[in-house]
């Protein structure tokens, strides 16, 4: 099975505007999520899908492979997507530009379902929420599963509501996806549906057409930089990781 790890980087967010350049400890931040990539075991590559020539000069300069990808694409998806009538795969994992504390460990986890289950087409990661401010806080995707952790519902609003019962874990989604080149064909020619259109949730479109999105919880410390504020906390964090030292 050849798998392909993809790191979709757009410049133009619409809440932090050059973000995968965003500089943490002397190294942009797109350095930091394929570092962690290319240790992940099951890929036998791991490129970088970017929109801008800013991010394919950055690639370029930190040894990082790299494929221009229109700037018309919606969501990293659609970019991903790009990817795969370009190069084949059996299996294409999406590890977002936004999770420069992603651990390799973690981004293994979205493959090992699809070794046990050759029908899956659609995999992601949730782990529990630990600080309560994320349960409220809208950037941050909640995940409802059933019992054998196939998805139900993602949402940016604190659910379940605990009317019955408080005995509950909060999970949050983690921004790392497998799929297989037919899922990512559905994606890239249908239209979103009613509740991503609502909820800007990109894994919901698969949900609503009724594909199983098999979810894998891990124990993730991760932080996705949707901000300048979260961008200074992950620069916090990993200094204190390293004991201070920058690049």
């Amino acid at each position: 099975m050849k798998i392909i790890g993809i790191i979709p980087a757009r410049y133009k967010s619409s809440r932090f505007e050059g973000k995968p350049l965003a500089d943490i400890l002397g190294k942009p931040m797109i350095w930091w999520v394929y570092n962690s990539a290319i240790k992940a075991k099951g890929l036998d590559e791991v490129y970088v899908a970017c929109d801008d020539t800013r991010i394919e000069t950055a690639c370029i300069e930190n040894n990082i492979k790299v494929i221009m990808t229109s700037t018309s694409h919606k969501t990293g998806t659609d970019r991903i997507g790009e990817v795969a009538r370009k190069i084949e795969a059996d299996l294409y994992i999406n590890i977002q530009g936004d999770e420069p504390m992603i651990e390799p460990h973690t981004i293994e986890k979205a493959i090992e379902p699809f070794l046990k289950n050759k029908n899956l087409q659609v995999s992601n990661l949730m782990t529990k929420i630990k600080d309560p401010v994320e349960v409220v806080n809208f950037t941050v995707p909640k995940v409802i599963v059933n019992k054998d952790n196939i998805g139900i519902y993602l949402t940016r609003s604190a659910a379940p509501y605990p009317k019955a019962s408080i005995d509950y874990h909060y999970y949050k989604q983690v921004c790392v996806y497998g799929f297989t080149k037919e899922a990512l064909d559905f994606y890239c020619n249908s239209p979103r549906g009613r509740v991503e259109q609502i909820e800007d949730i990109e894994i919901l479109r698969f949900i609503e057409a009724g594909y199983k999105v098999q979810f894998i919880e891990v124990e993730s410390d991760t932080v996705a930089v949707d901000t300048k504020k979260d961008l200074e906390k992950v620069r916090m964090l990993l200094k204190q990781n390293r004991g201070g030292c920058e690049y």
